[in-house]
């Protein structure tokens, strides 16, 4: 998406009064959340603002027609899956603009196409290239509530396309980009946590986290957040509040620099939907990484991490790791790749869980590693792979060690 960087004057100031809000699936579970969203929404526009609202599919609906799309079709066309997912947001935005009109506030539901979303790439996981912004502000001329279906744009060939799961969130924080407005996330948490309670029930709320920590525990498995709307949102300098729906409480800001901390570590993400790939005994050869990742790219298969070994007698080893979702085009690729170098040997370990702490203020505190490994070194289970970068350190490991893995490292880090 491109769009003129607005300053942070311009964004504090939001003459208008415009806010972007948006609700998950939670949010809008039932008739009963959805007349609460309503209620907030109305609150929010009794103080003078004018309010565009984003909303996910209701509850688990998204996951029923993913589950009768397979129960007809082994393997649902994804042009297909794309018309048939997107209803589901369209069930939100009616029925929530129902709620308003019944509550004596005026509204207007739009579709993603409707609305100008324009989107560019293949279908699950297309990119926001525009937004033609002639209804919305029509629309809020008009005294009304804007409600937008997240989750979906139509691209260049007019066909119907949705940007992936959580992608109601890039919705919401590209519409704030191109209205110029605070963008608030709402959803079934209070805030954005060190580690998922889920997992580790004693983890603390984050009052503010900077978009580069936040990018790397969404890229990471962190699901609050959808990765493309924080590189949205720390492109064009988009504040985000990410707070409750339900509970009345301050959530966690998502900000250009997070207020300093004395800790190493801002938090943990771990990520249970993805594989691990090891291709043994490949020849080594300066444009073999090349070709490999190219043919990846070619299928549509997203690489996270890699790990190549030096060169012994001629011989190397390349793991990576990809998501579940791409093992028929992974399998499909790996077998066309060992075709040609008949040597090698791959292996395709789908029990292993990713692992990642992440910190800006690692920057500055030496013996985060050590500390890191030692943690895990203590619970007596093999560590697959690791990669690092300034401000993060993944690793995979066995899944069956998960748990004993969350609690080791969030107890040693104060998470």
């Amino acid at each position: 998406m491109v769009l003129r960087k607005k300053s942070r004057q311009t964004q504090r100031e939001n003459p208008m009064n415009t806010i972007v809000q948006k609700y998950g699936g939670t949010s809008m579970g039932t008739i009963d959340r959805i007349k609460n969203v309503a209620r907030r929404i109305i609150a929010k526009k009794e103080q003078g603002n004018r309010m565009v609202v984003v909303v996910s599919a209701m509850g688990k609906s998204t996951d029923q027609l993913v589950a009768m799309a397979y129960a007809i079709n082994d393997r649902p066309p994804k042009r297909e899956m794309d018309m048939l997912l997107a209803t589901g947001e369209q069930v939100s935005i009616s029925m929530l603009s129902m709620a308003l009109a019944e509550m004596g506030q005026k509204a207007i539901s739009f579709t993603g196409p409707q609305v100008g979303i324009k989107t560019k790439g293949v279908h699950g996981r297309a990119r926001i290239m525009d937004i033609d912004t002639t209804k919305i502000t029509q629309a809020l001329a008009d005294d009304s509530v804007v409600i937008v279906a997240g989750f979906q744009g139509v691209n260049e060939n007019d066909d119907i396309t949705t940007l992936g799961r959580g992608g109601s969130d890039t919705s919401a924080v590209a519409l704030s980009c191109v209205l110029h407005c605070p963008c608030e996330i709402y959803t079934d948490v209070d805030g954005i946590y060190g580690v998922d309670p889920r997992l580790y029930p004693p983890a603390k709320k984050l009052d503010v986290v900077s978009y580069d920590e936040m990018l790397e525990m969404a890229s990471l498995g962190a699901g609050v957040m959808h990765t493309r709307s924080i590189e949205l949102g720390r492109k064009y300098n988009a504040d985000i509040t990410v707070a409750s729906s339900i509970h009345d409480v301050p959530g966690t800001l998502i900000t250009a620099s997070a207020a300093a901390t004395q800790k190493p570590i801002t938090g943990m993400a771990v990520y249970n939907d993805e594989m691990m790939v090891s291709i043994k005994n490949v020849p080594y050869d300066v444009n073999i990484s090349a070709r490999l990742f190219s043919a990846l790219a070619a299928a549509g298969i997203n690489v996270d991490m890699i790990s190549q070994t030096s060169p012994i007698a001629d011989r190397m080893h390349i793991s990576f790791s990809a998501s579940h979702d791409d093992i028929d085009a992974l399998e499909k690729a790996l077998a066309e790749f060992q075709a040609a170098y008949p040597q090698t040997a791959v292996d395709l370990r789908e029990d292993a869980v990713k692992m990642s702490v992440v910190g800006s203020g690692m920057k500055a505190h030496p013996g985060v590693a050590s500390k890191f490994f030692r943690l895990l070194s203590a619970q007596h289970f093999p560590i697959l792979m690791v990669t690092t970068s300034d401000i993060r350190i993944s690793c995979m490991i066995p899944a069956e060690a998960r748990e004993r893995a969350v609690m080791a490292v969030a107890d040693g880090f104060e998470l």
